[in-house]
């Protein structure tokens, strides 16, 4: 069990007396957890496959058609009919001489029969991947039924499951870039405040310089050269984003920097980067976390943005903001956009909430009972 220490006992206090915040929390990390399970939740592959007394994990491994029976060294298509009966039959029949409609039972699960009970596929909850074609008639987008909860897009791939998807890649891509950039931000900040004069001076100006930079622009351009990436996008918008915190931190620092306990601990020898980041940074954290809950809101309107326009992410990618372009473009399947409009209400107003309740439970001057 970890042992906080008393301030931190006090801030976990302070937070858990926060409702909103604290079930904010506990929503979120729901969310969370389930969306770092998606494929297992949301995939076109079984989560296990039993064939011939032997158990298989497609999901984290290829095996070839060859591997159940079948006449092909590419992986298997485990939606399909014939590699559904050869898996469930164990190989002990011809499976391209059934009939169709027998054919469909056994892929619906419906048949039963002695020859098939030899092997079985464990599917997940929504048995398709975000991009996975949805095999319904009808011209797509289609609307939601038994079978695709929330629809599908203009493309025949289920919503439900890019939303699951979705989810998790921007919040995976949020934490990824709000960490690192805030990291430099307040290492920037710091530096300005704490040792003041020339130095603020000159980097004083870069930052003015730096973020005067057309940041859209520059990452069109870059996408434009070097072609959509995941990567790319995390590094540009490190590169775009890192001023956000720069000018609180700094602030602090320039306030601090004369008080008592600094001058007392430079007094004592105690060297400037302890100084900065042992005394100075933790009275710094109000006004830093203050700003949090903007630059990672304003991180996941950045990446939706992107997609939205078309310059963000790949097409390939489950991404929230392409469906939000999907809903403007079909405004005759109202379920895209309730279903966009709702999943960046939730996710946006869950975390705005929880850095709520971190930024007053850092706060000395406020204590909840």
């Amino acid at each position: 069990m970890i042992k906080l220490s008393p301030l931190n006992q006090r801030r976990w206090k302070n937070f858990r007396a926060n409702g909103r915040a604290f079930w904010s929390l506990i929503i979120f990390g729901v969310l969370f957890a389930i969306s770092l399970c998606a494929e297992f939740i949301a995939n076109d592959k079984p989560i296990l496959v039993k064939y011939r007394g032997e158990l298989f994990t497609p999901i984290f491994n290829f095996y070839p058609e060859t591997r159940f029976g079948g006449d092909f060294k590419t992986e298997a298509v485990y939606r399909d009919p014939e590699v559904q009966c050869l898996i469930k039959s164990g190989g002990a029949i011809d499976c391209f001489d059934i009939p169709y409609e027998i054919m469909d039972e056994i892929s619906a699960g419906s048949y039963s029969g002695a020859d098939f009970e030899q092997g079985w596929l464990m599917w997940p909850l929504i048995p398709y991947s975000y991009n996975t074609p949805v095999d319904r008639p009808g011209a797509a987008p289609l609307p939601p039924n038994s079978q695709n909860l929330l629809g599908t897009d203009d493309t025949k791939r289920d919503v439900l499951a890019r939303v699951i998807y979705g989810f998790r890649l921007s919040i995976l891509f949020t934490i990824l870039v709000t960490t690192l950039s805030s990291i430099i931000g307040i290492i920037m900040g710091a530096i300005q405040g704490f040792f003041g004069g020339l130095t603020d001076l000159i980097l004083q100006r870069v930052i003015e310089i730096w973020a005067a930079v057309p940041s859209l622009y520059v990452i069109i351009i870059m996408f434009a050269i070097l072609g959509r990436s995941f990567w790319l996008l995390v590094f540009l918008m490190i590169l775009f984003g890192w001023t956000g915190l720069v000018g609180v931190v700094r602030a602090e620092f320039l306030r601090a920097r004369n008080l008592e306990y600094v001058r007392a601990a430079r007094a004592l020898g105690v060297r400037d980067w302890t100084i900065m980041f042992r005394h100075m940074l933790p009275n710094a954290m109000v006004a830093t976390l203050t700003m949090l809950p903007f630059i990672v809101t304003g991180t996941i309107a950045g990446l939706a943005s992107l997609d939205f326009l078309g310059f963000g992410l790949p097409t390939t990618a489950p991404s929230l903001g392409e469906l939000t372009l999907q809903a403007k473009q079909n405004l005759q399947a109202p379920w895209l956009g309730f279903t966009a409009f709702f999943t960046f209400a939730v996710m946006l107003a869950l975390l705005v909430f929880i850095f709520e309740g971190v930024r007053d439970a850092f706060d000395p001057r406020k204590t909840f009972k």
